[in-house]
């Protein structure tokens, strides 16, 4: 039986169990709207903590991590255990917040909408489907690409196996299913990475003789002063950190925690246990500069030239779709529910269960073209930098507008569409080239703190400049938000917000 064979049918059984638990799981509860987006308070710690680490991890930690650490080295590495960890850490904080001034709220775009108008949501909303659109097309393409390098097995075919099983737990079970799936995919994640690192490093026979080579080709990768990794790390804890914040997904995990201590203490132990994965993807591209390798196929690269045992190679394609069913589970999900707030508005007379049926259609597809990008095995590197970019833009005064009285949705799009023209000015071209010759093109740590600091800056002074006689209500946004569930004349009411 041949490798593609095999690795085929591991594809076909792996995909196969998740969705049937998830549908198993999923056939035991009735389920509502709701429910289907968000699970309100169901999830202790443990399945808040296993989901919020899963969905996060996506099988790109088999193909960046390793990457940055061949080419940027251990700065690079730190760089991106930190960008990957702060906005999990920051929803530690604007979690409890978000539960507290709308405790029936469903999303991040929902908040902008009663916070700051329909002007600043449209906005907001493009920013979230755009960058979850290409994290979803990122990691589908991934998956595609690494059962391709082991096994050969086509691109499409990869595609369409992975979302067709994720499209069956994810449409019949909605966030409930996609938690409960988590959960079990966190469990094989773990060790499995562990793995990885201890037989690489076994084959390259010990520590010593892995990085010597390393160490004679490319010695700055160990130092810390390696202004080109500290860079790169830097740009990488902008990028990630404000584009989390508009990652749909990791709002429905805040709702879906019990109580804002179960939000607090998911997100900070999520925080504690990405670091370590991240770090471990990481020294995985360190080992393979050993050969020489150092792009986005850096570690399956490295795999293929040590020759493992077939039954490790399967193992790898385990952990591989573990981690890409869980994220894309997140995504589909996500992507379908910020729409839902706009089908009750345009369609208030809707049941909901007609509402339900067209997230479901939503789900599907939102992923179908991501089928098709996969397919043809782009890079999508530029694209989720371009997103990056645009979220780093918007993101100080969507936070900010959580805690101030005073920004109003005028200066919120003004401040958002300027620093995202700001961070622009700087940005490279796709051959990561500058536009023009102007002082530091190109750079995208320049690119990215400018998008920041200009957005920030025009918050913050015209919220010391405007006088206190317009301030926002925030006990509004209790009153405006209601669950799917309820009547449309139904109202809660929230005093004393601070």
């Amino acid at each position: 039986m041949s490798v593609g064979a095999i690795a085929l049918s591991v594809m076909l059984v792996t995909a196969g169990l998740f969705a049937l638990l998830g549908i198993l799981h999923a056939s035991k509860t009735t389920l509502n709207l709701e429910d289907y987006i968000v699970s309100r308070n169901r999830f202790g710690s443990w399945m808040a903590f296993a989901t919020i680490v899963t969905s996060a991890m996506g099988v790109w930690i088999l193909f960046s991590p390793p990457q940055v650490g061949a080419t940027s080295g251990i700065t690079g590495i730190i760089g991106y255990c930190i960008g990957s960890a702060a906005p999990i850490m920051a929803f530690a904080t604007v979690g409890p917040r978000i539960r507290q001034l709308m405790p029936n709220g469903h999303s991040l775009n929902e908040f902008v909408l009663y916070r700051f108008g329909n002007v600043m949501y449209l906005l907001t909303l493009v920013i979230i489907v755009f960058y979850m659109f290409i994290y979803l097309a990122a990691e589908l393409t991934a998956i595609a690409k690494a059962t391709e390098i082991i096994a050969g097995v086509p691109l499409y075919v990869t595609a369409l196996v992975v979302i067709t099983a994720t499209f069956i737990y994810t449409t019949y079970g909605g966030l409930g299913a996609a938690v409960f799936t988590d959960a079990i995919q966190f469990v094989v994640i773990i060790p499995l990475l562990i793995v990885c690192l201890i037989v690489s490093v076994i084959a390259l026979r010990g520590w010593e003789a892995a990085l010597l080579p390393v160490q004679i080709k490319a010695p700055e990768l160990f130092s810390l002063s390696n202004v080109n990794g500290i860079k790169f790390g830097a740009s990488l804890i902008i990028a990630i950190l404000a584009a989390e914040i508009f990652n749909q997904s990791n709002w429905q995990r805040v709702y879906a925690c019990r109580d804002d201590q179960t939000v607090r203490r998911a997100f900070v132990g999520s925080t504690i246990a990405i670091i370590p994965m991240i770090f471990l993807g990481g020294l995985l591209g360190i080992l393979a500069m050993h050969f020489g390798f150092n792009d986005d196929r850096a570690f399956f690269s490295l795999l293929l030239e040590l020759k493992l045992p077939v039954w490790f190679t399967m193992g790898v394609l385990v952990l591989a779709l573990a981690l890409v069913m869980s994220t894309l589970s997140a995504l589909l999900n996500g992507i379908a529910s910020v729409f839902t707030i706009d089908l009750i508005r345009l369609f208030p007379q809707m049941q909901s269960s007609g509402l339900l049926r067209t997230s479901r259609a939503l789900t599907i597809a939102a992923g179908i073209p991501a089928i098709a990008i996969a397919a043809q095995g782009y890079d999508v590197l530029y694209l989720f930098l371009l997103a990056d970019l645009i979220c780093a833009g918007a993101v100080f005064p969507v936070i900010y507008g959580m805690y101030s009285r005073k920004l109003t949705g005028a200066i919120a799009v003004l401040s958002s569409l300027t620093g995202i023209a700001a961070g622009a000015l700087f940005f490279p071209k796709p051959d990561f080239t500058a536009w023009s010759n102007i002082p530091y093109g190109g750079d995208l740590l320049v690119s990215f703190a400018a998008a920041v600091v200009v957005s920030a800056s025009i918050v913050l002074i015209w919220t010391t400049m405007m006088r206190g006689d317009r301030l926002f209500d925030f006990a509004k946004l209790s009153d405006q938000a209601r669950t799917y569930t309820e009547p449309a004349e139904a109202t809660t009411f929230t005093e004393n917000i601070p």
